[in-house]
């Protein structure tokens, strides 16, 4: 994963078992999420569903990031962008490690719980960057979970929605042309491109 780069992440659950079994589940690991994703990326949208997840992200600045990195390992990974990439990838690995490792506890449970490693596809093009967001937020949809987008609690979708935004969501709604546009395009999708990603 390079700098300054938009990807579209996701994962799932070892076969036919659930990542997040309540809501518990799902409020520890979004807290863990901001803990290990915040310092590298910004969010610009996601969803957690039970036996998987989408993510979509852009990878803070190089100086941001080798600021976060260099304190770590205190020496200057400047201009190393491989190591700076594997360190990336590695914030991703510690929060699905330390995510099950909390829940094979709870639930007296041993093994993997995640996929054994997550997947990341760059956003290189507009349309793709538009088609990723709608597919992310309708993922309830098109899995049967619900039949409107606002009764999905586990997405960033009902976040859009709100009278002040922040300033990543902001820039999803531009992307869009305004919040009424956003919505529009939501509801009015009824056959999206479904990728295997799932």
């Amino acid at each position: 994963m390079e700098t300054d780069k938009l990807y579209h992440i996701y994962t799932h659950a070892n076969g036919n078992e659930n990542l997040f079994r309540n809501d518990e589940n799902y409020r520890y690991f979004l807290k863990r999420y901001q803990e290990f994703i915040s310092p590298v990326a910004t969010t610009y949208a996601w969803c957690l569903m039970p036996n998987h997840l989408h993510l979509l992200v852009k990878v803070k600045s190089e100086k941001e990031v080798h600021t976060i990195f260099s304190t770590k390992f205190n020496e200057s990974i400047q201009h190393q962008p491989d190591l700076l990439s594997k360190n990336i990838i590695l914030q991703f690995s510690h929060l699905f490690n330390a995510y099950s490792k909390a829940y094979n506890k709870f639930y007296n449970r041993r093994g993997s719980l995640f996929m054994r490693a997550f997947k990341r596809k760059e956003i290189v093009d507009d349309s793709y960057l538009t088609s990723v967001i709608l597919y992310i937020h309708r993922n309830p949809l098109h899995h049967g979970f619900v039949t409107n987008l606002t009764d999905w609690k586990w997405s960033s979708y009902t976040e859009f929605l709100m009278p002040t935004l922040k300033p990543d969501q902001q820039y999803v709604i531009d992307w869009f042309g305004n919040k009424e546009e956003f919505v529009k395009l939501h509801q009015q999708t009824q056959q999206l491109t479904y990728l295997p990603y799932d």
